[in-house]
């Protein structure tokens, strides 16, 4: 028994680091990084500045997540966020899990 949850632990813990290290091929798959960048601000903001903007909120994840998909404007400035289709929810959920990560 013990040793079948060593193994459910090691796998999980590999599938949540090799999901880990694809958020950032995602978002460049999503074109998020024409825009943005982890550490530096382009025409968006940098993500962590996004992440630290919003850290501690509980309902972060889904107003990012919304915007994400659906857009948004005013809260970096003038130059709105256009709407992502080529994101699916799952996919805006995961890329927005990872950029509340960072640092």
């Amino acid at each position: 028994m013990k040793r079948s949850l060593m193994v459910v632990a090691v796998l999980a813990s590999a599938f949540a680091s090799q999901a880990a290290m694809a958020n950032p091929d995602l978002a460049k798959a999503k074109n998020c990084m024409a825009c943005h960048a982890v550490a530096n601000k382009l025409v968006g903001p940098a993500y962590k500045d996004v992440a630290a903007k919003y850290a501690g909120q509980k309902d972060a994840e889904a107003k990012l997540v919304a915007k994400v998909m659906k857009g948004g404007s005013g809260v970096w400035g003038a130059v709105p966020m256009p709407a992502n289709p080529q994101v699916s929810e799952a996919e805006a959920h995961t890329l927005v899990k990872w950029i509340l990560a960072q640092k």
